[in-house]
């Protein structure tokens, strides 16, 4: 199946979620997540989820974020360049959702992608190997591009991975996947 077929089928699947399926599942990958080999990393960047597509609600991953007294930051998509600006996110960040329904800071301290340490990365599917596919906009794999050597990539998923979908040169693979029952390392 080609990635237009993939983000059909999967965008059909998470349509078929109630509010209530995304909120149990989610909390669930929260948990998961807790088996990660990663807590004792500082740097967190981590999506917020564009509730109209159904994504993986990231406020219970948050939670434990603070808890844990990590230094999260959080995207603001630059459509016109195609890039994203990595926006330390503090008690006083206001957030606004932009014109696509993503929640984003207004403004604040921008952290440079090579400081992360760990990146929840959103998606559409994944594969047994760690690729991924995404809205097909090139975001996060110019993002995880300028990440250092060391940085870890996290896939969430509602979903199992696909055997294997077609990579090309410019996508990054995950090194882990956290869905509702299965922790996946690539």
């Amino acid at each position: 199946m080609n990635k237009a077929a993939l983000r059909i089928l999967y965008k059909g699947k998470r349509d078929k979620l109630t509010q209530e399926d995304i909120e149990a599942l989610s909390l669930d990958i929260a948990n998961q997540s807790l088996n990660l080999p990663i807590w004792h990393r500082t740097y967190f960047h981590i999506f917020l989820p564009i509730s109209s597509k159904k994504e993986v609600n990231t406020e219970y991953l948050l939670h434990i974020l603070q808890g844990r007294d990590k230094s999260i930051v959080v995207p603001k998509a630059e459509f016109d360049s195609g890039k994203m600006k990595h926006i330390l996110l503090q008690e006083n960040t206001v957030l606004k959702k932009s014109s696509y329904g993503i929640p984003e800071p207004v403004d604040g301290i921008e952290i440079p992608a090579n400081k992360m340490e760990v990146v929840f990365v959103p998606l559409l599917a994944y594969d047994k190997k760690g690729n991924r596919i995404g809205y097909g906009k090139g975001f996060y794999d110019r993002f995880l591009q300028e990440c250092n050597d060391s940085c870890v990539f996290v896939g969430l998923s509602f979903f199992e991975p696909e055997n294997t979908l077609k990579n090309e040169v410019q996508d990054i693979p995950l090194h882990f996947c956290v869905t509702p029952d299965k922790l996946y390392h690539f």
